[in-house]
């Protein structure tokens, strides 16, 4: 069984985080190759330093995460290794998740690819952290959604043609689509793959975290019919339709705005009990029940600027969220 397998490991002004993500892969990975989208600190330095090969992607073309795993597969070329290993910048690998992926893919020949579980370094640091390391909960099982970190074989990826370079978002959800309608498997296991350190301390970076999730669900739909329905139809739901039925009986049927206002808290109450029953306390869960519900105006305003920069043949911008780290 091979256990040979080259990393790529993507990431924009990520510092100190970057620097802990190639550590964990040298000695593991026969190649290492990071791929910078426009940094101004100094983390193409870094990874020079850790002994990676660096490229920086051309500025001229908006950076997008699809776009440099793309770049970094061209880099490695004729060269790479039967099995690569995605890696985000701000993502450390367990020491034991290589051997335990290549194991599952030589064991499953069918498998283009396979994630293990992601976990938060620190979630419960604020309640958006909490929030984040909930949505890593992924099923395990062969028709996973995507997931940023995968190892997968090279040819599996290569008959794909990569990931689509435009999309801002939720590349690794589509390509796990397209996989499987070749006829592969995506996998998620019950294994530890990595922590991730999405340091969110503060409501302005998760709206905007939101608003890019609610423009991956607009884009999904319209790539894959079907993709992403139930996210789409619970923003128009909560965020569009409700409100506007509120607007247009208000004159007419004031108390119409009690039913209305008893569906929101029916909604959130369902989601407090949820959030409680699996260890959150009573505060914490409220606190995390409201902003669900208030995520789903943050994903129909990304849904409207998908569908409007559609409608203006406009390149999509990375919507950014997170803070800026610091250096090494």
């Amino acid at each position: 069984m091979s256990s040979t397998f080259d990393a790529i490991v993507i990431g924009r002004n990520e510092g100190a985080r970057l620097h802990d993500a190639i550590v964990a892969l040298t000695g593991q990975a026969r190649r290492i190759v990071y791929v910078d989208s426009g940094s101004d600190d100094d983390s193409i330095a870094i990874a020079a330093g850790l002994g990676a090969e660096t490229l920086a992607l051309d500025p001229a073309r908006p950076f997008t995460a699809a776009r440099a795993r793309n770049e970094g597969l061209a880099h490695l070329g004729d060269d790479a290794a039967e099995f690569i290993q995605f890696v985000d910048g701000d993502c450390v690998l367990e020491r034991g998740w290589p051997q335990a992926a290549l194991a599952f893919l030589h064991d499953h020949p069918k498998a283009a690819l396979v994630h293990g579980h992601n976990f938060e370094e620190a979630p419960e640091a604020s309640v958006y952290n909490w929030l984040t390391d909930w949505e890593w909960r992924k099923p395990v099982g062969p028709e996973t959604s995507g997931l940023g970190m995968f190892m997968a074989r090279a040819g599996a990826i290569g008959q794909m043609g990569g990931m689509r370079d435009g999309m801002i978002a939720a590349e690794d959800d589509e390509l796990f689509l397209r996989l499987r309608k070749a006829g592969w498997e995506t996998w998620c296991i019950d294994t530890p793959m990595g922590q991730h350190d999405v340091a969110l301390h503060r409501f302005a970076p998760w709206f905007r975290r939101a608003i890019r999730a609610g423009h991956s669900f607009a884009e999904l739909g319209a790539l894959h019919r079907g993709a992403a329905r139930a996210a789409r139809l619970r923003a128009l739901l909560w965020a569009g339709i409700l409100p506007a039925l509120a607007l247009l009986t208000l004159a007419m049927w004031p108390w119409a705005l009690l039913g209305v206002a008893a569906l929101y808290a029916g909604s959130m109450l369902r989601q407090w009990h949820r959030f409680t029953r699996i260890g959150l306390t009573p505060a914490r869960a409220a606190q995390a029940a409201l902003l669900i519900m208030i995520s789903k105006f943050a994903n129909l305003h990304g849904m409207m600027t998908y569908w409007l920069r559609r409608l203006r043949r406009s390149d999509a911008r990375i919507i950014e969220y997170k803070p800026r780290a610091t250096g090494q």
